[in-house]
């Protein structure tokens, strides 16, 4: 039965996409031969698709906890929804493609989540003109994020699926189907459009993606949860298992030997003059998003430029520069394999050089951008071990590192994952690994340190709400022991000060402080002295969580 373009439409769509991607990965990596032939195409889509799934899943979860109607969960509207997929897809794109894919979906959030006064009281009808205006829009914007289109890509796939929606008759699933079958057609046309394509035998591989893309829209409005494998009438045989990257091998000569990715905050003049500036030192330049956040990706020789160009356009973030010989497996790793290593997640820049300084690949956490599985696969491969031991720090980031723990076992490397909850955790296992001893020793001392250590964080309320604690009201300091809110205070020092006698009624050696950025070394001086003051056994720790953490993190051991 046909679905309303309705918050869950959209939730199920990222299902179902992410599905669809997550199956036809292999073979879109092994199709990709453009702009070059590096082989992770389908990864980059499905990592981008995941990050915009899981963005949904945070706002139906955040309503989930804000109590029921007649009954019945809440559930937020469509405007929310479709722009967090939208948000989530642009802070978690990967590559060219996938960047792509990112402004299409924020183009059509642009519409869907502003849409004009109804023309008729049918809703079918309005979400079928609402869907055909948003799929012109979102190929409007990919055009404008590119630098230099290129016909016979991913934007010629979009392009066909937009015109054919705008002609469609009937509700919104038949606008939807009719952009799905319009893309297959569109992307069987493409080795006739790119030479490239054409000499390796293939279709465009992010048209490929973007197809799925489509196809698990065109289920969702259907009311078909489930689907077979889409047929593939571009296919004369199936691509073989030797892959069309292989049949054209990155060339170092041909092109630009780097691709470099970031987020960057700038206002909108500062990004026109970075995309004349990037477009000057390389090629595939995207630069996508807006409202003072950008995904930039750009091909270059000198990625120090790129950075910089970012640099002096605003604040650049979770910067990754990719060597494409490496990618393409033309220069493999040669570097000898530690024997173990440890990758933790942790809030802050501060923390993450601590646990660097450590010995640990860090992986540092902004709030409210949870990173993907593939951050963490890629965490793992960075640090290049036989075993490592996944400290995510964090348990709503628990099932994103058994994910990528699952991910690295499958590439040879043995993981395992230590459930630590707080960093302060984290910072207890740390403490104790120890290289020389056999791995399952090594886990079980590291398991046991941070179970041992009782956690409690101090955050400002945004808003008013009931806790375990009473009824908080905005700008109140709340102090959360062991995940639940424990007290209500009015000011951080206060708060902290209550927050530690209660843990420490119970017992403890060592008391760890993690101070956010904007906290002075009064606070800290005052909590060190009250320490001493009523618990002269007890030593204090002190660290800065530095810029993202938050204003406190205790830690009990």
């Amino acid at each position: 039965m046909p679905h309303l373009l309705d918050a869950a439409a959209v939730r199920t769509w990222c299902a179902l996409a992410l599905d669809a991607l997550g199956r036809a990965r292999e073979e879109i990596d092994a199709i990709n031969v453009y702009p070059v032939a590096d082989g992770d195409t389908g990864t980059n889509l499905y990592l981008t698709v995941e990050s915009a799934a899981r963005a949904v899943d945070a706002v139906f979860d955040g309503h989930a906890t804000g109590g029921t109607t007649a009954g019945a969960p809440l559930v937020p509207g469509l405007p929310d929804t479709i722009r967090a997929m939208a948000h989530g897809a642009l802070i978690g794109a990967r590559g060219n493609s996938g960047t792509i894919l990112a402004q299409l979906l924020r183009g059509m959030a642009e519409v869907i989540a502003n849409p004009p006064a109804p023309d008729t009281p049918d809703a079918s009808a309005d979400d079928a003109e609402l869907l055909r205006t948003a799929l012109r829009r979102a190929v409007a914007s990919a055009y404008e994020g590119v630098a230099r289109p290129v016909e016979g890509t991913v934007l010629t796939v979009a392009a066909a699926a937009a015109e054919a929606a705008a002609g469609a008759p009937g509700d919104a699933a038949a606008v939807a189907r009719a952009a799905d079958e319009a893309a297959r057609s569109a992307l069987a046309r493409t080795p006739g459009q790119l030479a490239v394509l054409g000499r390796a035998g293939v279709v465009d591989a992010g048209g490929l993606g973007l197809v799925e893309v489509l196809g698990a829209l065109a289920r969702a409005l259907s009311g078909k949860s489930s689907a077979g494998r889409a047929p593939r009438p571009w296919q004369r045989p199936p691509v073989p298992a030797a892959t069309a990257a292989e049949s054209c091998p990155a060339d170092p000569v041909a092109g630009p030997a780097f691709e470099v990715i970031y987020l960057l905050e700038a206002d909108d003049s500062a990004v026109a003059r970075l995309r004349t500036r990037l477009d000057a030192l390389g090629d595939s330049l995207v630069v996508v998003g807006g409202d003072g956040l950008w995904n930039v990706h750009v091909h270059v020789d000198d990625a120090g430029a790129a950075v910089e160009a970012g640099i002096d356009a605003g604040r650049p973030y979770r910067v990754r520069i990719t060597h494409f010989g490496s990618a393409a497996g033309t220069a493999p790793d040669t570097r000898e394999l530690v024997q173990r290593a440890v990758v933790a997640l942790v809030p802050g820049e501060g923390l993450a050089e601590l646990c660097t300084e450590a010995g640990a690949t860090a992986v540092a956490v902004r709030p409210g951008e949870p990173p993907a599985s593939g951050e963490l696969v890629e965490a793992i491969r960075r640090a290049h071990a036989r075993e490592v031991v996944l400290l995510p720090n964090d348990p709503e980031l628990r099932h994103t590192a058994a994910a990528a723990a699952e991910q690295a076992r499958t590439e040879g490397v043995r993981v395992a994952l230590v459930p630590t909850r707080s960093a302060v955790q984290g910072i207890a296992a740390l403490a104790v690994h120890e290289p020389g001893r056999r791995f399952d020793e090594d886990v079980v001392a590291m398991t046991a340190a941070a179970g041992a250590t009782r956690y409690a964080e101090l955050a400002v309320a945004e808003r008013q709400s009931w806790t375990m604690a009473g009824i908080c009201q905005a700008g109140d300091t709340l102090g959360l022991i062991d995940g639940d809110v424990a007290v209500i205070g009015g000011d951080l020092c206060s708060t902290a000060e209550t927050v530690l006698d209660r843990m420490l009624a119970a017992g403890g050696e060592m008391v760890t402080l993690v101070l956010g950025e904007d906290v002075p070394d009064t606070l800290a001086e005052r909590l060190e002295r009250h320490v001493r003051g009523g618990h002269l056994a007890v030593d204090t720790v002190l660290y800065r969580g530095g810029r993202q953490s938050p204003p406190l993190l205790i830690g009990i051991e």
